[in-house]
């Protein structure tokens, strides 16, 4: 049986979790995920991009070989 999660879900599962057992508080998480967003539209966008692709393709085991 397969269970699929979107990134976004487990994402703010983490961050909610963060917030309310180790006290961050809410407005640094905010501030953040601005600063996500902004990253988002830079130049690193595309690396961020294929970086967090292959690292769930290794969590997942899914990754394949290339030549």
């Amino acid at each position: 049986m397969t269970i699929t999660l979107p990134l976004v879900l487990v994402l703010g599962i983490v961050t909610w979790a963060v917030v309310r057992f180790l006290g961050i508080r809410l407005w640094v998480a905010v501030v953040i995920g601005l600063f996500g967003f902004y990253l988002a539209h830079s130049f690193l966008a595309p690396v961020i991009d294929g970086t967090t692709r292959t690292g769930v393709q290794v969590v997942n085991g899914t990754q394949q070989d290339r030549p």
